[in-house]
């Protein structure tokens, strides 16, 4: 049941296990391997996302265990991780379960111990069937969902994400992996483990990052955390690419 895997970059750089958030696919970071071309990218769809397998659990704990079967079959002992929104759960629940594969940790904006009644209502929402009658009014409702993101990645979006299925367009996912997601995201928050280098990316027009969960963060990792905000909304690394590929560039050296 392994995942499915978008390699990018320098097959004989540094590896990078890159972890999408909810509704995405591995192909979304395509921008950041643009811009550090010489790493060696690992992009996975996680499960019930993409060309991976749908069927359930879709927990954190069953999430992790993909991860390291990915590390596994890549042949990749220890990889720096960057995970987005609930991949950045996925990523810190990886750190904590198995530090021994992971040397760095990059959050973008990431999504733990959010607020119960926020995700009951963003589970609610979630559960209905979401179709589409043409591709343009799929590509439609995600730019207006995508504001601040250029054109050419919401059309890259529907390109790659977008399939005819069951009679009309809909998104390449499982809806139940997604209402299963927040409630994950409403888990009570957790933090990197000591010693492990870490960088935190909060979106400053997102609410996604707490001021309780940074200052958690900042007494567990003291001078291995570094906090680094970028004005944007919560698809920080779509909307803000190559400022957030400079700061990734800046600590995986």
């Amino acid at each position: 049941m392994s995942l499915h895997v978008h390699h990018a970059g320098d097959p004989a750089g540094p590896p990078v296990l890159a972890v999408h958030g909810v509704t995405g696919h591995g192909l979304r970071w395509r921008p950041l391997f643009a811009e550090l071309p010489r790493l060696r990218w690992i992009a996975v769809d996680v499960r019930g996302h993409g060309r991976s397998p749908w069927t359930p659990p879709w927990n954190l704990e069953r999430h992790v265990a993909d991860l390291v079967e990915v590390l596994d079959a890549d042949g990749v002992g220890r990889a720096a991780v960057v995970g987005h929104s609930f991949g950045g759960a996925v990523a810190t629940h990886l750190a904590r379960t198995a530090p021994d594969r992971v040397d760095r940790l990059a959050l973008l904006d990431p999504a733990l111990g959010l607020d119960p009644q926020d995700m009951l209502d963003a589970a609610e929402y979630t559960r209905a069937d979401v179709t589409f009658p043409t591709r343009d009014a799929a590509r439609a409702a995600k730019a207006g969902s995508w504001a601040d993101v250029p054109g050419a990645l919401v059309d890259a979006e529907v390109d790659e994400h977008l399939e005819r299925r069951d009679g009309a367009w809909r998104w390449r996912l499982s809806q139940a992996s997604l209402v299963a997601a927040w409630a994950e995201m409403a888990r009570p928050a957790v933090v990197p483990p000591a010693g492990l280098p870490t960088l935190v990316v909060p979106a400053g027009r997102a609410d996604y990052v707490s001021d309780d969960w940074l200052a958690a963060c900042r007494a567990a990792l003291g001078a291995d955390l570094t906090v680094a905000p970028v004005d944007a909304g919560h698809m920080v690394y779509l909307e803000r690419p190559a400022e957030v590929a400079a700061l990734l560039r800046e600590f995986l050296g």
